[in-house]
């Protein structure tokens, strides 16, 4: 499916500073008075990511965020960020209440990967280890043998290829792409792609480089492929901020989600961010280097989802399916913890 299918969402109603501290303030009283934790992805607005850190809650990327959602003891999860991340709390915790901001907030890679035809796909090709990315819908890791993030993809298909093991592999066609270089193995890849990162241009990243000759690249592996050639550092969420950490460049330009430049400035305050040109030659790009699905995520949102809860924001997964997901999801936090 073409990234020029979707429909994309309108954004929440910007708030007045008197109002978005009105409701944080009343976010942070309902957290405690329903039990609840907030978990926000890196992607989301930053306030949603002060406000989750100002109340125990977690700013991670999607693996972290499962991690840290299955052992908080609240007994409600407020999952800030996109559909799938929510169906995988919910999958790893069954007994909580997992509620989203909104449930209309989907992915490209998701909706690029309907489980039907992805049923229809692995049925194909019976003699591949099915590996699918995080960013997919229960269906589809309820069919697969493994699941992963991108910041654990490459050494686990290096364990598996280094076993015979042929994979194959949905739904992110770049990121597949570049873990079949780095690593080598037979992959067939699912031919879906994240509507941020595609759009991401060489050229106009080339202009950018000789006005920032100083500047660093990082780039997220759901980029094209000549993108990840320029980089200095390639890597998941997590590991792009830690690159922007170790580094001893002063100047970065960016090739993922702007949602994460919150992060890379609060902890290295004296860099420079520089967003990586998603529009060249003077073209209109259409994400403009932010998800419009987790720009859905708002503060009213949040407050609406902990006095609504179950009527219009609470997220199910079937029981069957959900333990059916839970295998290559376990398998997935059983691998990662070998890694750290």
């Amino acid at each position: 499916m073409d990234s020029l299918d979707y429909t994309f969402p309108p954004k929440p109603k910007p708030l007045s500073a008197e109002e978005k501290s009105e409701t944080i303030n009343r976010i942070k009283q309902l957290l405690i008075d329903e039990d609840a934790v907030l978990v926000a992805h890196y992607y989301t607005d930053p306030d949603i990511q002060a406000l989750a850190e100002a109340t125990g809650g977690c700013v991670a990327d999607s693996l972290e965020m499962a991690r840290f959602g299955r052992d908080h003891p609240a007994k409600k999860l407020i999952v800030a960020g996109v559909r799938f991340m929510g169906e995988t709390a919910k999958i790893l915790t069954p007994h909580k209440e997992v509620l989203m901001p909104t449930l209309k907030a989907e992915c490209s890679l998701d909706l690029g990967c309907p489980p039907e035809k992805f049923a229809e796909f692995c049925d194909q090709h019976p003699d591949r280890t099915v590996v699918v990315y995080a960013n997919t819908s229960a269906a589809v890791k309820a069919r697969a043998d493994w699941v992963v993030t991108s910041s654990m993809a490459l050494e686990l298909v290096d364990h598996l290829d280094a076993k015979g093991e042929k994979i194959l592999w949905a739904p992110d066609k770049h990121l597949g792409g570049y873990i079949a270089r780095e690593t080598g193995a037979d992959m067939l890849l699912w031919q879906g792609a994240c509507v941020v990162h595609d759009e991401f241009k060489a050229k106009a990243l080339q202009d950018m480089k000789k006005l920032h000759p100083e500047a660093a690249i990082l780039v997220h592996p759901e980029s094209p492929e000549n993108i990840v050639a320029m980089a200095d550092a390639v890597g998941s969420t997590s590991q792009l901020i830690k690159a922007s950490q170790e580094l001893p460049n002063e100047t970065f330009i960016v090739a993922t989600d702007k949602g994460i430049f919150y992060k890379m400035q609060q902890l290295q305050p004296n860099k420079t961010f520089i967003e990586a040109p998603t529009a060249g030659n003077g073209a209109t790009c259409r994400s403009c280097a932010h998800c419009p699905w987790m720009a859905m995520n708002g503060l009213k949102a949040i407050e609406e989802a902990l006095t609504d809860g179950g009527e219009t924001h609470e997220i199910h997964v079937d029981e069957a399916l959900g333990k059916k997901a839970m295998v290559p999801l376990d398998r997935m936090l059983e691998f990662a913890a070998t890694l750290k």
